[in-house]
This record gives C-alpha cells, structure tokens and sequence, in this order.
C-alpha cells in the first residue's frame, strides 16, 4: 500500500547520538536498540498520507526505510544506527550471491548459454545456428523505443549519469527457445531522492477475484505485456556506451535511456505509476474514480447519448 516515504521529523524523546550507547558490564559500549520519537509521512497508493511512528513503518517496509534513512543522512541517528547497516549489507549480500550463482551457470538443458554478445556469436557459428544472434536481434528490437541516440562525438550531458549495460541469456522451459534481456546497471546509479518501491498484487486478491468471477459466471481473461517497463517514461538521468548488441553503425556512440528499462532503480516506480495514472484516466476506460468518507469506488462514465 505504501506509494512514497514523504517527509520524516522527531520529538524530544529521541535519542540523541550523545546517549546513544549503553555499556556493559564488560565495558563494551553498544548502540541502544530504540526506535522512539521517530516519525514518518507515508503516502499511499490511494493520494493520502498520514504520520507514523518509525517502528511500525520499519516492520512492514524494512528495506525502504533503511533507504530512505541513507537517502537522509539518517543512518547514523541512534534510532537508525543499530539496525541499517546490518540491512543494507544483507541486501547487498544477497544480490552478489544470486549474481555469483548466475555466473555459474554455463548449460540449461543440456544448452550451452553465453555471458557475452561475442560468445552468442561464437555458439551460433560453432552449432550453425542463428538461435542466440535471433534472441538478440528481438529483444533490441523491442527495447529501441527505450534509446535516444546522441550524435557521433556527443559527450555525457550535464547531470547525466553513465552506466554499463549487459545482456542476459536464458532458455525458456518446454520450448527452448532461446531469449535475452537487456538490462541496465542500475547499481552505478546515485541513491534516488525517494523510495522507488512499486506495489504488486497479493495472492488474495487474486483468489478473491476468482471466487466473485465463479459467483457471477464471468469470463477470466488473462494478459500480458512484453517489455513491461518499456511503456512508461524514466525520471532518470542516464546515458550508456552502445555496445556490438546495437549494431556496428551504433558501436561506441551514447544513448540516452528515455524509458523505464530493466535494471534501473526507479523503473518498477515509474511503471506502476504510469499504470495506475492509465487505468484512472477516463478517456482510456471511460471510468470516473468516486471518493466519500475516504472510500473509493468506480462507476461508469456517462457518455453524452446517455449510455455507459
């Protein structure tokens, strides 16, 4: 539910970083493990907002707390100091892991998978296939939309940031198709100004769903939408160095990234943002958003013959 930590602010029961450690009877000093006097404006994913103390914002949503506090030039506040570090470091642990893990990974079916566009190449001259060179061709076909080529010679724009860029190659189960992702080093990038966490359906919900279309005896129709964060703009300011995968007439030229791409921080944000700011927009789906007594409901849009 939780769309954007707004603002922060504190009372006179903080701890302030003068009291913020205990010692022991062995002598250690250790930070104070309190939370208190702390308090967060949360926005949510229906426009209001409303404060809340630290600690209950801290239980539902660690991780964007604890990049809000970095964010901040929190973390070294009493209330943070104890408990951030440990949990940025675990994050970061658990992203290395799962890259050591990919990295790994040579053969998926008895199919050799490359790491590189070269070794892509390589692979199809030694099967003599065009498998994995066909994966490449259409996935950079489907994220050019995502690129604006900077003229030959151009340097970084001011306030740019440039990043690396990669290919990831798998094989699709069943059917071996061969498929790649390009994506972004969102990690190079600078810490966004707000949290970049983007909301996804729970599992009940869907069941409830489920039941109400049993109910009423609809239809369930089922969707889905290639190169899904290619349809909504980025706010961020990023170029990339094109590599072999764009082309040789594109080969070492910049681009900028004018859409939400796969890998930048703020692309499930700005996605989920674009979606819902669609789906509430009654010329797309001829709905008008009703609220009273802070509920929410849709009704139909009354067309001007009368009909919904």
């Amino acid at each position: 539910m939780l769309s954007e930590i707004v603002d922060h602010k504190k009372d006179n029961t903080a701890v302030t970083k003068e009291d913020g450690l205990i010692t022991t009877k062995a002598g250690r000093k250790l930070p104070k493990r309190t939370t208190k006097g702390w308090q967060f404006l949360c926005q949510w994913n229906d426009g209001t907002t409303s404060w809340h103390p630290l600690k209950d914002v801290k239980e539902s949503h660690l991780l964007q707390v604890a990049q809000c506090a970095i964010n901040n030039g929190l973390a070294e506040e009493p209330a943070f100091a104890w408990w951030v570090p440990h949990t940025v470091k675990k994050r970061d642990r658990i992203i290395k892991a799962m890259k050591k893990r990919y990295f790994r990974i040579h053969q998926k079916y008895g199919i050799e998978i490359p790491k590189t566009v070269r070794e892509a190449q390589a692979l199809d001259t030694k099967t003599g296939t065009t498998f994995w060179m066909d994966a490449i061709r259409k996935e950079m076909k489907n994220c050019s939309k995502a690129f604006e080529m900077l003229p030959e010679g151009s340097r970084i724009p001011v306030g740019h940031t440039h990043i690396k860029c990669h290919l990831i190659f798998d094989v699709k189960h069943g059917s071996l198709e061969r498929k790649a992702r390009y994506v972004a080093g969102g990690h190079m990038t600078a810490p966004p100004a707000s949290i970049t966490y983007a909301s996804v359906v729970s599992r009940e919900s869907v069941r409830i769903a489920f039941v109400l279309a049993a109910l009423n005896g609809l239809e369930i129709e089922v969707t889905d939408i290639g190169n899904t964060y290619l349809n909504a703009p980025t706010n961020e300011k990023i170029v990339i160095t094109c590599g072999l995968e764009f082309g040789a007439q594109f080969e070492g030229r910049l681009a900028k990234i004018v859409r939400a791409q796969c890998g930048l921080k703020g692309s499930g944000q700005a996605w989920r943002s674009h979606l819902a700011k669609v789906l509430l927009d009654d010329e797309n789906l001829g709905f008008h958003m009703c609220k009273a007594d802070n509920d929410v409901w849709y009704r139909p849009a009354i067309k001007p013959d009368g009909t919904n």
